[in-house]
This record gives C-alpha cells, structure tokens and sequence, in this order.
C-alpha cells in the first residue's frame, strides 16, 4: 500500500490496511482440515461450500485481502455454491498461497503476439506491460481459475504450481485434469507470466474478462 507517514490519515488507513492483512493470513487451524498435499515448507487444504462457517468466513476474509492485493474490482465467482478453495499454509501457521476455482464449460485461447528483440528483462518488462488479446472461438473447458495468489515475500518457491497441481487431481472425483482444461480469470500481469511458464505455452486459456480485448 502506498501512502504518506507524514499524513495522518494515511497513516491511519494503513495501520487498518496492516491490521486487516495480518488478520486474514493468520491461520490457527480447524479441527477436520481436508489436507491434499504436505510439504517441507507446508501444506495445502481444501475447503468446500458445504464446510463449516468458520472455514467459509476464513476463505471470504482471505479474499477480500487477495482482491486487495491482486487489485481486483471484481465480484464473486459464477456459481458460489460450486467453487472449491486451495489454501497454501505455511509451517509458521500464515495462510501464503490461495487459488479459487470454479466449474465452466469454455474459454478463449491468449492470442500469441511476437516479442522484440532484447534482454531478458526487457521481455519480461514487454511482457508485463501490454494488453492481451484472445481468440473470439470458444474451447471447450471444465475449470476455471477465478484468483491464484502468493503471499510476495514467499514467491518464486513453486507455491502457485503446488496449489494447480493439487486442483489438477482433485477437482473432479477420479480424474486428472489436462492443462488444455483449466482456464485463467483475466490475469494480472504476473499472472500472465504465471500462466505462461506453467502452460509451457503463451496460448493458454482465460474467461470471465474485464479487461483486455474481450471476445465477440
């Protein structure tokens, strides 16, 4: 959060700013945790619609704080009832990774465009940078990723990929899902270079757009 120490009522929206994030990463556990992975530095839990509130009011807490952080306008999912939360918990008991998914039935393939000539970081900064156009026909999809969220001072440790990898195997019963099956939520820019790294492609799927070039 940017503000001004020196002004009085910035520096009381950000103590609330602080006071609020620390609140949501918080974690003190629940005694029936539906555990998908366990990790040297943590662990992934699965929580449902049906879950008890206590679970449901710990997600709507954590994202609100991941729309803040992600800077997100936007609104619920497409079928509340329906979506499955992946919850990243770190050894130190802080919620550091969240990924909110949904059912869906299509998306659209990213559009790739060609990257001038240059140094890495002049890519990543191209990449950053410009809009992203998609195609205008339809694929068939079966999930769609409404949030996917890392705590910044835990990034670049395989968090994101754990979580997917965890939705891949458990978000329908007995299968597997192909990455040509998931589908991103109009992605930040990182996550765009997220989706494109894990994709191994650039031509990855999204839905449910804000901005960008929507299809017609």
């Amino acid at each position: 959060m940017l503000y001004s120490p020196s002004a009085t009522e910035d520096e009381t929206q950000h103590l609330l700013f602080h006071n609020q994030f620390i609140s949501a990463v918080r974690y003190v556990g629940w005694k029936k945790e539906r555990i998908l992975g366990e990790y040297p530095d943590g662990k992934i839990i699965l929580v449902l619609p049906e879950d008890p509130k206590y679970a449901l009011k710990k997600v709507e807490e954590i994202r609100e704080m991941v729309d803040n952080d992600l800077g997100f306008q936007q609104v619920q999912t497409n079928v509340p009832s329906q979506t499955k939360t992946f919850l990243f918990i770190s050894n130190d008991k802080k919620v550091a990774g969240c990924l909110i998914a949904e059912h869906i039935q299509e998306g659209y393939r990213v559009i790739e465009e060609a990257v001038p000539e240059g140094s890495e970081g002049e890519k990543v900064m191209f990449e950053r940078q410009r809009a992203w156009c998609c195609s205008t026909v339809p694929e068939p999809a079966v999930c769609g990723i409404s949030r996917i969220w890392v705590f910044s001072m835990m990034r670049r440790r395989g968090i994101a990929s754990r979580m997917i990898e965890c939705l891949r195997n458990n978000f329908i019963y007995g299968s597997h899902l192909s990455k040509d099956e998931i589908a991103f939520s109009d992605p930040t820019p990182d996550g765009k270079l997220f989706a494109t790294h894990y994709c191994g492609t650039s031509q990855f799927l999204v839905y449910n757009f804000v901005s960008g070039t929507r299809p017609t």
